[in-house]
């Protein structure tokens, strides 16, 4: 039998990366705020100048840090494009498990109902994301920061096939796993859009793409 990829397994294949920023441990207070500070001058900055033009000193310039200061925190701007990455994703699947631990319990006809749901409230916090647009953009363009997104959708994929998989007994697991992979992407995919494509209303965009999603999982 076919074994499904885990977030577990591909921490261990993507050991050996060279390390990036990591968020200061809760304790360290004033280090977690100049962190998330770095982040959101970034991201802001990011939206200006684009991934070519950012660079650590100008988020120096305009964080009003020298460069050493910085350096604490991450080794280069690929660091920070890669945290800045890391908070969206985390905070999009945030998103993402409230909705499974709210509606899985429910069944799936009420996760189908609630899908547009989950695609707004995803919506919803990546337009409040200081540079959201580069940000997913920049995983997509940098080759350094590809197994960001891919880390973290496998992530979630693992999250939503446990969900799912009471719910779909029949469904083989790697059929499960598969099709919620592929339906992670396709929303992300989506929220892209809501950003990009100016000819789709916003509303009819996650109306069908709502409606689209909702039919990846029938047996």
């Amino acid at each position: 039998m076919t074994t499904s990829p885990t977030a577990a397994g591909l921490k261990a294949a993507s050991a050996g990366k060279p390390a990036t920023g990591r968020r200061p441990p809760p304790q360290q207070e004033r280090a977690v705020q100049t962190y998330e500070r770095l982040l959101d001058v970034a991201g802001i900055l990011l939206g200006e100048v684009g991934i070519e033009r950012i660079s650590t000193n100008l988020i120096c310039a305009r964080a009003g840090m020298t460069p050493p200061a910085l350096y604490r925190y991450f080794k280069d701007k690929y660091a920070v494009l890669e945290a800045l990455g890391r908070r969206l994703l985390d905070r999009q699947n945030v998103v993402l498990y409230a909705w499974l631990d709210k509606y899985a319990p429910q069944g799936l006809k009420a996760m189908g109902e609630a899908t547009e749901e989950l695609l707004q409230a995803t919506a919803d916090v990546t337009s409040s994301e200081p540079g959201a647009v580069w940000i997913l953009r920049a995983m997509r363009a940098v080759p350094q920061l590809t197994h960001v997104r891919i880390d973290s959708h496998r992530e979630a994929t693992d999250r939503a096939a446990a969900a799912y998989a009471p719910l779909l007994p029949d469904m083989p697991p790697e059929t499960l796993w598969r099709r919620l992979r592929i339906s992670i992407d396709f929303g992300f995919a989506a929220d892209e859009m809501l950003n990009e494509e100016s000819l789709i209303p916003r509303d009819d965009l996650l109306r069908d793409a709502a409606l689209i999603l909702k039919h990846a999982l029938l047996p």
